[in-house]
């Protein structure tokens, strides 16, 4: 066998490990899974700071807060969801 060959494919072995794609621990799926964790985060927020301020537990101020952040919580939902679905009818518009 010849030295060039071999060291040849010996270089190419160590090219391509370096090369090869690295594991992701996030992407889009995970992005999405932490944005829905964020919004059901904010709305349980919002209805325990409601139920506290039925009982008495918290003051009013932070009953507005909370449920302006719950508010805009939901109208970012469904602005996005909107989208979502106008992009997918623009796909079924497309020809094939």
């Amino acid at each position: 066998m010849d030295v060039r060959t071999s060291f040849a494919a010996q270089t190419y072995a160590q090219a391509r490990s370096a090369a090869a794609p690295q594991p992701q621990s996030g992407g889009a799926g995970a992005g999405f899974a932490k944005l829905a964790g964020d919004f059901a985060q904010t709305l349980a927020q919002g209805e325990q700071t409601a139920r506290a301020a039925m009982t008495g537990g918290a003051d009013p101020h932070a009953l507005v807060q909370a449920l302006a952040a719950s508010e805009l919580a939901v109208e970012t939902a469904v602005t996005v969801r909107d989208k979502v679905v106008e992009a997918y009818q623009e796909i079924l518009r497309m020809p094939v």
